[in-house]
């Protein structure tokens, strides 16, 4: 078995994906395309899914990679809690996470919650969560 992706569901995939683009490194792994064969419905259950896919690939792997979706026709829910069952967030070790956080906010994002330490005064490990402009949550970490 192998990992192989994430997948947001956007109301704004083109967006969404400049922001992981512009903020995190994240490169076009393929160009954008458009989903709408019977088979992609009779795969996920959505009668008359019409998708923007996007696929993006993380920095400094080729491996699994960020695939952003956005429906034609899209449900709304309010963004989740962290505590919310479900998957909860995806997650950056990043060199500097005050810069991060500030490029994060710069670019549409939203705090969470606050930096904390769960580490030690010695080795520390700086920690904080963050929301992308669509409301998913990012956790960011500096070790």
């Amino acid at each position: 078995m192998q990992f192989h992706h994430v997948s947001l569901t956007a109301n704004d995939a083109n967006a969404l994906s400049d922001f992981y683009i512009t903020v995190f490194g994240c490169v076009d792994r393929r160009p954008a395309k458009r989903l709408s064969d019977p088979w992609v419905s009779q795969g996920n259950g959505v009668p008359g899914s019409n998708i923007l896919s996007r696929w993006l690939t993380f920095p400094n792997t080729t491996g699994p990679f960020l695939e952003i979706l956005e429906y034609e026709v899209m449900l709304d829910a309010a963004p989740q809690p962290p505590n919310t069952r479900g998957c909860g967030h995806i997650a950056f070790v990043v060199d500097d996470l005050n810069a991060t956080v500030a490029n994060v906010l710069a670019h549409g994002g939203a705090k969470q919650g606050d930096i904390v330490n769960i580490g030690s005064a010695e080795h520390p490990i700086l920690v904080v969560y963050m929301r992308d402009p669509e409301g998913n949550i990012v956790e960011l970490e500096q070790i």
